[in-house]
Protein backbone atom coordinates (compact mmCIF):
# COMPACT_ATOMS: atom_id res chain seq x y z
CA UNK A 1 0.00 0.00 0.00
CA UNK A 2 1.23 3.22 -0.99
CA UNK A 3 2.02 6.20 1.91
CA UNK A 4 0.20 9.10 1.30
CA UNK A 5 2.64 12.25 0.92
CA UNK A 6 1.13 15.31 2.93
CA UNK A 7 3.13 18.15 1.88
CA UNK A 8 3.24 21.00 4.45
CA UNK A 9 2.15 23.46 2.21
CA UNK A 10 -1.20 21.31 1.09
CA UNK A 11 -1.64 21.30 5.24
CA UNK A 12 -0.77 25.05 5.67
CA UNK A 13 -3.29 25.53 2.85
CA UNK A 14 -6.04 23.67 4.43
CA UNK A 15 -5.48 25.61 7.78
CA UNK A 16 -5.43 29.00 6.18
CA UNK A 17 -8.63 28.18 4.16
CA UNK A 18 -10.38 27.28 7.21
CA UNK A 19 -9.83 29.91 9.20
CA UNK A 20 -10.92 31.91 6.32
CA UNK A 21 -14.34 30.30 6.25
CA UNK A 22 -14.57 30.90 9.73
CA UNK A 23 -13.97 34.66 9.64
CA UNK A 24 -15.96 34.66 6.94
CA UNK A 25 -18.88 33.10 8.47
CA UNK A 26 -18.41 35.31 12.20
CA UNK A 27 -18.39 38.30 9.94
CA UNK A 28 -21.60 37.59 8.07
CA UNK A 29 -23.43 36.68 11.41
CA UNK A 30 -22.22 39.93 12.72
CA UNK A 31 -23.63 41.66 9.81
CA UNK A 32 -26.92 39.94 10.02
CA UNK A 33 -27.28 40.51 14.11
CA UNK A 34 -26.29 44.10 13.31
CA UNK A 35 -29.37 44.32 10.57
CA UNK A 36 -31.79 42.55 13.12
CA UNK A 37 -30.96 44.78 16.03
CA UNK A 38 -30.56 48.33 14.50
CA UNK A 39 -32.94 50.08 16.07
CA UNK A 40 -31.43 49.72 19.25
CA UNK A 41 -28.10 49.28 18.51
CA UNK A 42 -28.33 52.74 16.63
CA UNK A 43 -30.35 54.57 19.51
CA UNK A 44 -27.88 53.10 21.85
CA UNK A 45 -24.69 53.84 19.79
CA UNK A 46 -25.85 57.67 19.29
CA UNK A 47 -26.39 57.87 23.10
CA UNK A 48 -22.98 56.82 23.34
CA UNK A 49 -21.66 58.91 20.78
CA UNK A 50 -23.47 62.11 22.47
CA UNK A 51 -22.78 61.29 25.85
CA UNK A 52 -18.54 61.31 25.07
CA UNK A 53 -19.27 64.40 23.56
CA UNK A 54 -17.94 62.64 19.88
CA UNK A 55 -21.39 64.66 18.21
CA UNK A 56 -22.88 67.35 18.47
CA UNK A 57 -26.52 67.12 17.02
CA UNK A 58 -29.37 69.18 16.30
CA UNK A 59 -31.44 66.12 15.81
CA UNK A 60 -30.89 63.02 17.81
CA UNK A 61 -33.50 61.24 15.69
CA UNK A 62 -32.61 62.12 12.63
CA UNK A 63 -29.13 60.85 13.28
CA UNK A 64 -30.30 57.75 14.45
CA UNK A 65 -32.02 56.85 11.69
CA UNK A 66 -28.70 57.55 9.42
CA UNK A 67 -27.35 55.45 11.74
CA UNK A 68 -30.15 52.54 10.98
CA UNK A 69 -29.67 52.82 7.56
CA UNK A 70 -25.91 52.10 7.90
CA UNK A 71 -26.78 49.01 9.86
CA UNK A 72 -29.61 47.46 7.70
CA UNK A 73 -27.70 47.94 4.42
CA UNK A 74 -24.39 45.86 6.04
CA UNK A 75 -25.36 42.65 5.19
CA UNK A 76 -26.04 43.64 1.41
CA UNK A 77 -22.57 45.52 0.77
CA UNK A 78 -20.09 43.95 -1.76
CA UNK A 79 -16.63 43.11 -0.06
CA UNK A 80 -15.13 45.53 -2.38
CA UNK A 81 -16.84 48.63 -1.14
CA UNK A 82 -16.89 47.67 2.69
CA UNK A 83 -12.90 46.64 2.25
CA UNK A 84 -12.32 50.43 0.26
CA UNK A 85 -14.52 52.45 2.79
CA UNK A 86 -12.38 50.92 6.03
CA UNK A 87 -9.35 51.07 4.14
CA UNK A 88 -7.82 54.56 5.79
CA UNK A 89 -8.61 53.32 9.56
CA UNK A 90 -7.88 49.39 8.99
CA UNK A 91 -4.51 49.39 11.13
CA UNK A 92 -6.48 51.80 13.59
CA UNK A 93 -6.46 48.86 16.42
CA UNK A 94 -5.10 45.23 16.88
CA UNK A 95 -7.98 43.16 16.41
CA UNK A 96 -11.07 45.61 15.03
CA UNK A 97 -14.35 44.81 14.74
CA UNK A 98 -15.49 45.05 10.86
CA UNK A 99 -18.54 46.62 11.99
CA UNK A 100 -17.15 49.41 14.04
CA UNK A 101 -14.70 50.02 11.65
CA UNK A 102 -17.26 50.84 9.20
CA UNK A 103 -19.36 52.85 10.86
CA UNK A 104 -16.38 54.71 12.73
CA UNK A 105 -15.45 55.65 8.64
CA UNK A 106 -19.37 56.64 8.07
CA UNK A 107 -18.59 58.61 11.03
CA UNK A 108 -15.64 60.26 10.00
CA UNK A 109 -16.14 60.99 6.68
CA UNK A 110 -20.12 61.10 5.84
CA UNK A 111 -21.73 62.20 9.03
CA UNK A 112 -19.87 64.70 9.46
CA UNK A 113 -21.51 66.55 6.74
CA UNK A 114 -25.07 65.58 7.59
CA UNK A 115 -26.98 68.77 7.89
CA UNK A 116 -28.04 67.89 11.39
CA UNK A 117 -24.65 67.09 12.84
CA UNK A 118 -23.53 70.71 14.48
CA UNK A 119 -19.80 69.00 14.61
CA UNK A 120 -17.58 66.15 15.29
CA UNK A 121 -15.01 65.83 17.92
CA UNK A 122 -11.97 63.45 19.00
CA UNK A 123 -10.04 62.01 16.62
CA UNK A 124 -10.80 58.28 14.70
CA UNK A 125 -9.44 55.99 17.64
CA UNK A 126 -11.52 57.84 20.42
CA UNK A 127 -14.74 57.64 17.73
CA UNK A 128 -13.56 53.83 17.07
CA UNK A 129 -13.71 53.26 21.19
CA UNK A 130 -17.05 54.87 21.79
CA UNK A 131 -18.39 52.83 18.91
CA UNK A 132 -17.13 49.85 19.93
CA UNK A 133 -18.25 50.00 23.33
CA UNK A 134 -21.45 49.70 21.96
CA UNK A 135 -20.99 47.23 19.04
CA UNK A 136 -18.60 44.34 20.85
CA UNK A 137 -21.73 42.60 21.82
CA UNK A 138 -21.72 41.69 18.35
CA UNK A 139 -18.83 39.99 18.41
CA UNK A 140 -18.80 36.42 18.37
CA UNK A 141 -17.02 34.98 21.90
Amino acid sequence: MAKVSISANRATDKTIRAIDRKRERERRKMFRTAKDHSEPLAAKLVQRLIDREIIEASSVTKIKQSIVDQLQKLPHLEDFDLQMKIAPIRTLVQDPNIVSLYLTQYVVEDLINHPDILDVFGDDLDVYRAIDSVLRVLRPQ
